[in-house]
């Protein structure tokens, strides 16, 4: 599961960390699931925010474990993992860098990737959290550093499947591209059709929902699917003793909108410009759900 979640400002603490928590405990509630097993996030200033919001009283009971690394990111926001202990054991964890360039020649300071390898129940499996570089500046001028970041994640996925080739890898994160984008589908070589699979390429679900026009954010009157989980194919396998992907979902329940105002049905944010509007994100979380026979 994936979330974008905003900084928790100093005045507004306890209002948002509240927002938050409520939410993450609902995610799965559809599905009669308790919270999830594996929480993505971006946009986190720092390992102390993430440390309340596991001990707020909506998240206690579920004993989420923390994976964070300070990134070299010029706003200061990094991404992490958090993890319930009873379904995931972690077996190692390292943070690289994406080492990008500007027009003026100059670094461009982002955040890390951060991979994540343990096992999911028995399964082994490992987690690349992404937040690539936004559109600032316009969306064509900064697309080449977006295709970096696309290439950094499948350089990390195929040296993982180098050495694990069975292992399931799941490639999660606010991509700031639609799952049609250049940077998605040529570069992270991604299909949305998973009976047409070719050798090489990942699999990615949010495709199906983003040509439904199911996003996870929006603006001027268009929504986007930047929030994205992507998989190795071996999730598809019907004929496994491991998990397999059963179904995707953007968790819009309607508390999570706006139901006035010039914003109506769009995602109910925690700050307008410099106001403090009391919501959630700007951005919509999205989940993935994966189920196993039980012999």
């Amino acid at each position: 599961m994936l979330w974008k979640t905003c900084g928790i400002f100093s005045l507004q603490t306890l209002t948002k960390r509240h927002c938050l928590a409520r939410v993450i405990a609902k995610i799965g509630s559809h599905e009669k699931i308790e919270g999830p097993a594996i929480l993505g996030v971006s946009e986190i200033e720092n390992r102390s925010v993430l440390e309340d919001l596991v001990q707020s009283e909506h998240l206690r009971k579920l004993k989420y474990q923390i994976v964070h690394y300070d990134s070299p990111d010029r706003r200061g926001v990094d991404v992490a993992l958090l993890y319930q202990p009873r379904y995931f054991r972690i077996t190692g964890a390292r943070h690289v860098p994406l080492i990008v360039t500007g027009e003026d020649g100059e670094r461009v300071y982002t955040r890390d990737q951060l991979v994540v390898s343990g096992k999911f129940d028995g399964d082994p499996m490992h987690i690349i959290v992404n937040h690539w570089p936004s559109r600032y500046g316009g969306e064509k001028i900064s697309e080449p550093l977006r295709i970096a970041a696309a290439e950094l994640s499948r350089s990390l996925a195929d040296s993982i499947l180098a050495l694990h080739p069975e292992d399931k890898i799941v490639i999660m994160g606010d991509l700031n591209d639609d799952p049609m984008d250049k940077s998605v589908k040529k570069h992270l070589q991604t299909s949305g059709k998973p009976k047409r699979i070719k050798e090489g390429q990942l699999y990615n679900p949010m495709e199906k929902l983003y040509k439904k026009g199911i996003g996870s954010l929006a603006y001027n009157g268009k929504w986007n699917l930047f929030d994205q989980i992507i998989i190795t194919p071996n999730f598809l396998e019907k004929q496994q003793e491991g998990y397999r992907f059963h179904s995707i979902r953007v968790f819009n329940d309607s508390f999570l909108l706006r139901e006035t105002g010039k914003y109506k049905k769009y995602p109910h944010r925690t700050f307008v410009g410099n106001d403090f509007q009391g919501g959630y994100s700007d951005h919509l979380p999205v989940y993935m759900i994966v189920t196993k026979t039980i012999q």
